[in-house]
């Protein structure tokens, strides 16, 4: 029975990606028929982080009050609806509107999944959790680029993208018993529900955040004295996110406007960016069997780092972008579900679900921040700006990672 829930688990993730990147894919041939300068897809970008943000900081409370699997359905209908509310649109001030709950809904269900997943499966279930958002991300973009071909409408990819979710979220409101009948299950201690995270096997730091929160019940998650290193996680998903959705926002425009690609081919290659995610998590299921996650995060940075200085170089050879697109995708792939399954190791588990909220918060500031910093810019100058602050930002979490290592691991 777990083992069905998890199966649900990650269909609601391919639900979560399917919308991520279908904007990126679609904005090229949205934005002249919606009257707007390109940078206002930062705009549109924003709205949605701003919903995300503000459901992320909820999270913690409304996933006590309802539940994880209630949760769940009621975004995942959100967003569907949204979705729908893009095709309608007849001009950007309603795109804004229903930016609003597609973030409040998406934010919900990527807190709620990550957080229910770090605490009642292993490390590869996670990476396996996000390679499902990735599958979600790449069909997007895929669905939205053979659409464009057939009818030249992005209206319509919309309603696909939409119909889809609403299906999923039918899907979900079927499942909520099975919820219910996990909880007993655990709560009686089934074996097959295995709490991946024991307090022996997290570091010294995680162990004295533990004792001090059992302590101190009624004091707040996030408090920097007792929390060391929490700072540096937040950090660590906000760059991240940032240069993550960046590529996947900008990078059909980019390929469009800088290497002459056409609109259709552009989100073709955006779509290998999110395979490479995709394929990276899945492989990292099965490396996680044996590799430390702190490895694993390690090697994706430096793949990740290749493939954002081999972007630059497809300057002079426009080829080099579609292998730095999938190099990109695949250093991507560790990073996130490595960062989450490792935060109840890094700050105990009493607090876990509170702090993987505000984790979610910080990677939606990342992308509320990076893609109007980017839109005008490249308005008034040229998106290369994009690869050029993905690089930086991939260089960037090396040495923050490392740093929150040092803190985590260190003895009082």
């Amino acid at each position: 029975m777990p083992t069905l829930l998890l199966i649900i688990i990650f269909v609601s993730f391919i639900s979560l990606g399917l919308p991520d990147a279908t904007l990126g894919a679609a904005w090229p041939a949205m934005y002249s028929s919606l009257h707007v300068s390109i940078a206002a897809a930062g705009v549109i970008s924003f709205a949605v982080t701003i919903g995300t943000i503000v459901s992320s900081l909820a999270s913690g409370v409304v996933l006590r009050r309802f539940g994880t699997g209630r949760v769940n359905q009621f975004s995942t209908l959100m967003t569907g609806i949204s979705l729908v509310g893009f095709a309608l649109s007849p001009s950007l001030v309603w795109m804004l509107v229903f930016s609003i709950p597609l973030g409040l809904g998406a934010g919900s269900v990527d807190a709620g999944m990550n957080s229910y997943v770090a605490l009642h499966y292993k490390a590869h279930h996670m990476n396996w959790l996000h390679s499902f958002w990735g599958l979600g991300a790449t069909l997007g973009p895929i669905i939205m680029a053979q659409i464009l071909l057939i009818s030249g409408d992005w209206r319509v990819g919309y309603w696909t993208i939409g119909g889809v979710q609403l299906s999923l979220a039918a899907i979900l409101f079927i499942s909520l018993p099975l919820w219910a009948k996990v909880d007993r299950l655990r709560t009686q201690k089934d074996p097959e529900m295995t709490v991946e995270v024991a307090i022996q096997d997290a570091p010294e730091a995680a162990a004295a955040t533990e004792a001090y929160h059992h302590a101190n019940p009624n004091k707040s998650a996030l408090k920097l004295r007792q929390t060391p290193g929490l700072l540096l996680a937040l950090a660590m998903f906000l760059v991240y996110c940032g240069a993550e959705i960046s590529m996947g926002l900008w990078g059909s425009s980019f390929l469009v406007q800088s290497l002459g690609l056409s609109v259709t081919a552009a989100g073709l290659w955006v779509s290998l960016y999110f395979a490479g995610i995709t394929v990276g998590r899945f492989l990292s299921g099965f490396l996680a069997l044996k590799w430390q996650t702190r490895t694993l995060m390690r090697a994706g940075i430096l793949i990740s780092l290749g493939g954002a200085i081999l972007l630059l170089l497809s300057g002079l050879l426009n080829v080099l972008a579609l292998p730095a697109f999938v190099l990109i995708g695949l250093g991507f792939a560790p990073i996130f579900p490595g960062m989450i399954h490792e935060t109840p190791r890094h700050f105990g588990t009493v607090h876990s679900q509170q702090i993987i909220g505000y984790q979610m918060a910080a990677a939606y500031v990342g992308i509320t921040i990076f893609p109007p910093l980017i839109g005008p810019i490249a308005a008034q100058w040229s998106l290369w700006i994009m690869p050029i602050l993905v690089l930086i930002a991939t260089a960037l979490l090396y040495v923050i990672l490392e740093r929150l290592i040092f803190v985590t691991t260190a003895k009082r």
